[in-house]
């Protein structure tokens, strides 16, 4: 066996060609606290000629000796695996922490991530002030069904029976008729529809709209059609005046009114309030002028009402202006 021996002071390697072995032995002697350990100044370093080792100071207060051998059978264990590809070894971890920063462990991004998927999105409330999304669905030309937002099927056909005519056509009570300040006169909403169900009955009519709801600066407007037991009377637009963007689905609603009450014409309901002389007639019986004063305000106008109706709350009644 041939053996290379290097020895420097305390330490020694010897290299073996022939069982390709090689040990390192370091042993250190450390003199107790306070004493320098003196080496010889005659001892030249192998490694290096002509340099001389230097005495060094010590801390430590116990001596302490370590041998590292590596064995032949790990030796050619690691030369296999060099041969045949196999990946390195991971790098050694540090003993000790470093004062980096940490980053976000995934466990707190993924329950952080899933909480925020887990919120249902928000979405925006739509502005109504460009429209309504309420487009009449359209059927297929094959179907049974009648597609009231274009079709005017049964328009004409032929008369309605004597009983829902005698229902449609008859009077208006006066206690019916309404005047509003401006001195025109109407029938509420709920008269009509009342009228109808009377003549058809329950369920035997309905409003088909005929198109989408446009909402403009100041007004929504909108089609409908009058179907009267599987047939089209009549068809009309709507409208209402709003104030404020939040006034419009109430707008959207006095539209629908307004519309019934237009298809209704054709029907002959309430004819009469559409009549110059009934109106005339009807005013100078049952309507009055009158200056009225707001209290807040101290604005004065004057309007009009039914003789049978007294002034209400904000306005009451004076004698007129500058009086």
């Amino acid at each position: 066996m041939a053996t290379l021996t290097f020895q420097r002071a305390t330490w020694c390697l010897q290299i073996s060609r022939t069982s390709r072995t090689f040990a390192v032995s370091f042993t250190t002697a450390i003199p107790h606290r306070g004493e320098l350990r003196k080496l010889p100044s005659d001892v030249t370093n192998p490694l290096r000629p002509g340099r001389l080792d230097r005495p060094r100071a010590r801390s430590s207060r116990h001596s302490s000796a370590r041998t590292v051998f590596t064995s032949t059978r790990v030796y050619q264990a690691q030369q296999a695996g060099a041969a045949a590809g196999a990946p390195a070894a991971a790098p050694l971890k540090p003993r000790y922490n470093q004062s980096a920063p940490k980053p976000p462990t995934p466990a707190a991004d993924g329950a952080g991530a899933a909480a925020t998927a887990s919120q249902p999105p928000t979405e925006p409330l739509p502005d109504l002030t460009s429209g309504f999304d309420d487009t009449p669905v359209v059927l297929d030309e094959g179907s049974r069904q009648v597609d009231w937002a274009r079709s005017f099927h049964g328009l004409s056909a032929e008369a309605f029976s004597k009983e829902a005519a005698d229902a449609l056509l008859q009077p208006i009570p006066a206690d019916d008729i309404e005047i509003k300040p401006d001195g025109i006169i109407y029938l509420p909403e709920i008269k009509y529809r009342r009228i109808l169900n009377k003549a058809f009955g329950p369920g035997g009519w309905g409003l088909a709209p005929r198109g989408e709801t446009i909402v403009t600066a100041r007004a929504v407007t909108r089609e409908y059609g009058l179907v009267a037991l599987g047939r089209l009377v009549s068809v009309a637009r709507g409208e209402q005046e709003y104030f404020s963007p939040e006034g419009i689905p109430t707008s959207a609603e006095g539209c629908k009114s307004n519309a019934l009450m237009r298809c209704c014409k054709d029907l002959g309901v309430a004819s009469e309030l559409w009549d110059p002389r009934f109106i005339r007639k009807f005013m100078k019986e049952f309507g009055k002028e009158v200056y009225v004063e707001h209290v807040v305000t101290k604005k004065r106008r004057k309007v009009w009402m039914r003789k049978d109706d007294e002034v209400r709350y904000p306005l009451k009644e004076t004698k007129g202006f500058g009086m």
